[in-house]
């Protein structure tokens, strides 16, 4: 039996604004969810979550992206494919999408929600976020959350009837 909700952050912690999913994920495992919500650092992603990814019914993921939005900009996706990914992910982006390649073709791929947050640069050395990144911290959380719990709540509500 499948889980209802993970919340997966991806990045590099190392690699400053391009750790935000790793640092958001941190900052929400101090938290105390109800069971049907469990939170994941994925590091720079890659095929070892694969079977996190076969374990859930639903995926919350953040992480950051190279794009034309402004700096600190979050937006919703909601890939299905690899293609649907945007441009110009991070530096584990051919990670991801052979990841949701291999997904489609097993025929496994789980309800995904990507919470991408845009960022000016990789930086190569630190863990701390820049200005820009770290005042949008509390808005990137609340969205995820809110998210997180109306899933789990969905779930719920189909286990019940």
């Amino acid at each position: 039996m499948k889980k209802p909700v993970l919340i997966l952050g991806i990045g590099n912690y190392l690699m400053g604004d391009e750790g935000i999913g790793v640092q958001m994920a941190n900052l929400l495992s101090k938290e105390v969810f109800p069971e049907e919500i469990e939170i994941l650092d994925g590091g720079t992603g890659g095929f070892y979550l694969l079977e996190y990814f076969e374990q859930y019914d639903h995926i919350v993921i953040v992480d950051a992206t190279l794009d034309e939005y402004p700096t600190g900009t979050i937006r919703l996706i909601r890939p299905k494919f690899a293609a649907d990914f945007p441009n110009a992910m991070s530096t584990h982006d051919i990670g991801l999408k052979d990841l949701v390649s291999a997904l489609q073709l097993l025929n496994k791929m789980p309800d995904v929600h990507l919470f991408v947050v845009s960022i000016e640069s990789i930086q190569q050395q630190g863990v701390e976020l820049t200005p820009e990144i770290a005042r949008i911290i509390p808005e990137l959380r609340s969205k995820v959350l809110e998210l997180a719990h109306r899933l789990a709540e969905t779930k719920s509500e189909f286990m019940l009837v």
